[in-house]
């Protein structure tokens, strides 16, 4: 008798629609090689191969654009990932991210006079991590790309061995990222008892079938709630944001900036389409919830910013508010029976992108400064003077504050103007309100940066030098900030078929 062997039959994987990933993991693994195993290349040569990675990972996301379907996700890895125009825009973001705090820190690490290679692999795995996050169709490969975001940034945070705040931020996003990853996982554990599945398409299934099979819907609802508590540390949610004041604060600059954006737009996005894709049928039950953390993240993250006098947490408390502007967005798709769910959707895919231009440009020019400043600080005490020093670096720092702050011309506006108008549109009336209260409040704060950069005295009349490769990424967040402020067509007609993707 003849033994039968069994045969493994793996997925069947479209390289070209992971191309992007294995693009970015070359380019990981050939810093990291290269470092090692061979003299130590000119200074500056490490950023721009980071750099190059990540354009060419843009080049083939929007390649990828094209080739996705507007009817639906394009299934890959056997279904682990789920490629729609959502998950291609945010990788985009993403990795536009990654290209401009490559630039930024081979300015940084010329200042400090070293040149890590490691750092920039460690930006590329956490894109890694990142577009994983945003593409996951799966619960537990959502939380390997979360891991994988998660345990660069925690090495990032304390790469600057010289300075020990530094050391003390690692740590401190190192602990409280585990206990945020262990609630996130229970989380998973719960509902993975409730439904029987991880697949996030499989457990929207399983709960419209409790229509004719009752359940007891306390272990899923405990198990959504665990996964929102870890969502809630990873984007700075309230009340899980007291790590993110000190941690940016004590993480070199353009690691804060990487944090800001390309960590915060992967977890949002990855928030999104859980609750939307796989607990749309309990979206009375969650959103609420997301009203009331909409609401605190808006008020808390406005309100402390006023009282700060460090540049870096005022700009951590910002992130927190904007990010309880992405959730008004959120809790605007809660409405599944108004005829203007989509637009929460919409609104949301808009910010994202803009977010993350226009934080990784106020960082970049927070470190130039910083890099100026006699003691490294990024006090407001180190803006005085700024304007009459350097008035064109001042008045592209202005901008990208008037950017955040939402006024109009600008592409802050068009992002918050999407997401209170969802909220109208499904008659969250309270919620838009509260927001644009917030978004007065935030307006003093970047207005605090603005009179010290033109109307405060320096101590000194030396001019603030900005380097090649910073101004090149200020240039460009700028000009992104301005174009699509001016043109916002260019990016809502791109967006306009998002209302169903991400739920499908």
């Amino acid at each position: 008798m003849n033994d039968q062997v069994p045969q493994f039959a793996g997925p069947v994987i479209d390289w070209f629609s992971v191309s992007p990933l294995l693009v970015l993991l070359f380019g990981a693994l050939l810093l990291l090689l290269v470092g090692s195993l061979t003299p130590q290349w000119r200074r500056g040569w490490y950023g721009l191969v980071s750099a190059l990675t990540a354009s060419v990972a843009i080049v083939l996301s929007i390649f990828l654009w094209r080739d996705v379907s507007s009817s639906g996700p394009k299934l890959l890895v056997g279904g682990a990932l789920a490629l729609d125009h959502f998950a291609v825009l945010a990788s985009i973001a993403i990795c536009s991210a990654v290209l401009l705090v490559s630039l930024v820190t081979s300015d940084y690490l010329a200042g400090e006079k070293s040149d890590m290679p490691e750092i920039y692999a460690l930006y590329l795995t956490a894109a890694i991590g990142g577009i994983v996050m945003v593409a996951a169709n799966d619960l537990i490969v959502l939380f390997l790309g979360l891991e994988t975001l998660s345990l660069s940034l925690y090495l990032l945070a304390a790469s600057n061995r010289k300075r020990a705040e530094s050391q003390e931020a690692g740590l401190k996003y190192f602990i409280l990222g585990g206990f945020a990853s262990a609630f996130f996982l229970y989380g998973v554990a719960l509902t993975y008892g409730a439904t029987g599945t991880t697949r996030l398409v499989d457990i929207n299934l399983a709960l419209n079938s409790y229509i004719t099979v009752p359940r007891n819907d306390t272990l899923l609802l405990i198990g959504v709630g665990l996964m929102l508590v870890g969502f809630g540390f990873k984007v700075s949610l309230v009340p899980f944001q007291a790590w993110t004041p000190d941690v940016y604060q004590g993480s070199p600059t353009p690691v804060t900036a990487l944090m800001a954006s390309a960590g915060k737009v992967a977890a949002l996005v990855a928030l999104v389409r859980v609750f939307v894709t796989a607990f749309p049928s309990r979206a009375d039950d969650w959103g609420p919830a997301v009203f009331v953390l909409a609401a605190l993240t808006l008020v808390v993250g406005s309100v402390v910013a006023v009282v700060q006098t460090d540049v870096k947490r005022m700009l951590a408390y910002s992130s927190i508010s904007h990010a309880g502007f992405i959730l008004v967005g959120l809790e605007a798709s809660s409405h599944r029976s108004s005829p203007d769910v989509g637009d929460g959707l919409t609104a949301i895919a808009v910010y994202v992108v803009l977010y993350a231009a226009l934080v990784v440009g106020t960082f970049s020019v927070v470190s130039v400064v910083a890099q100026n400043s006699n003691n490294g600080a990024a006090s407001l005490d180190a803006f005085k003077g700024v304007g009459k020093n350097n008035p064109v670096f001042a008045l592209a720092m202005t901008v990208l504050l008037l950017a955040q702050a939402g006024v109009p011309l600008t592409s802050g506006f068009v992002a918050k103007f999407g997401v209170i108008q969802a909220a109208i549109g499904v008659g969250s009336y309270e919620l838009a309100v509260i927001a644009m209260v917030c978004a007065v409040i935030a307006a003093f704060v970047y207005l605090r940066i603005m009179v010290s950069m033109w109307l405060s005295d320096a101590a000194s009349s030396t001019s603030v030098k900005v380097p090649l490769f910073s101004t090149i990424a200020i240039a460009i967040a700028v000009s992104v900030t301005l174009v699509i402020g001016v043109l916002p067509s260019l990016l809502l007609d791109l967006t306009s078929n998002l209302t169903q993707l991400a739920s499908k």
